[in-house]
């Protein structure tokens, strides 16, 4: 039986308000159905005037049924970590290009949504990273980096899997990638594509000084623990999650296994991965 989707949360991208005529029109159009609409609480200060419900991300996760993620991928990411620990499906409206993500366009936002109210939809579950560093854990939609920061210099590291060691490098860090990070920053490190079903991790070195470290593919349930040592110094490493959350290290070690939660995404029915690959990286036809 198809989920019913009574109380929809309303996500707008962060710090930019131009999402306003398409939120407003989502609002809309739901209440037409008699469908509940709320509003994440930073969307509404950043749109202005309106006659929404709002609650902060936290309301949404405990009372929504959906929520609309209006923006693109870097917007989905951010809020599918807010809200993997809630069991909330997501479905991204991508104001942009197209997205890896956020695959679905203004031009047919409604009619896919009459879609997928009916029942009509894909869902698939994606697993985050939970990496813990200074004795806090973090989560990663797309990777955890350790990388260098404010130095020239390369970051001498370990890397540990399953308690195992694997190699001693220097490098300017280490990109540890999901299965839907694998077309992101890992994809400009020379990793591979992973198709986002896989139970799998990448770890791909950031210009390594040994042109012999290659990226590694292990299994998704691993423990890997990257520890900083020789003469690096703590503050010229940061530790970063999806590009939008960073801080310097303190412990000189890090610690990345798979979150216990995965995320809920939802795409118009038929999705095709391989489609969406053809379009953001240009593989065309035949050539002439």
């Amino acid at each position: 039986m198809p989920q019913t989707f009574k109380t929809i949360g309303l996500i707008g991208k962060r710090g930019d308000p131009s999402p306003r005529d398409t939120l407003l029109k989502l609002a809309s159009f739901l209440r037409e159905r008699g469908q509940h609409v709320l509003l994440e609480q930073e969307t509404a200060k950043r749109i202005g005037d309106h006659q929404l419900a709002i609650g902060s991300i936290e309301t949404i996760g405990q009372q929504c049924d959906l929520a609309l993620v209006v923006g693109g991928d870097g917007t989905l990411l951010h809020t599918a970590r807010d809200l993997a620990d809630h069991n909330v499906p997501l479905v991204g409206v991508n104001l942009g290009r197209l997205g890896f993500l956020a695959d679905v366009s203004p031009d047919e936002m409604f009619e896919t949504l009459e879609g997928i109210f009916a029942g009509d939809y894909d869902e698939e579950h994606r697993f985050l990273l939970s990496g813990e560093i200074n004795g806090e854990r973090h989560k990663a939609f797309n990777d955890v980096v350790i990388h260098k920061w404010n130095t020239a210099r390369m970051i001498e590291s370990e890397t540990y899997i399953d308690g195992r060691f694997v190699d001693a490098q220097r490098s300017d860090g280490m990109i540890i990638s999901t299965p839907t990070g694998s077309t992101a920053y890992a994809l400009s490190g020379g990793g591979p594509l992973m198709h986002p079903s896989l139970n799998a991790m990448v770890l791909v070195p950031i210009c390594p000084h040994r042109l012999s470290n290659r990226p590694i593919v292990v299994s998704g349930d691993s423990k890997i623990e990257i520890v900083v040592c020789g003469h690096t110094e703590s503050e010229h490493v940061r530790f970063t999650c999806d590009g939008q959350d960073s801080q310097t290290l303190v412990q000189k070690q890090v610690t990345v296994n798979k979150h216990q939660n995965p995320v809920r995404l939802i795409h118009p029915k038929d999705h095709d991965h391989f489609n969406i690959l053809r379009a953001k990286l240009g593989w065309g036809g035949h050539p002439h």
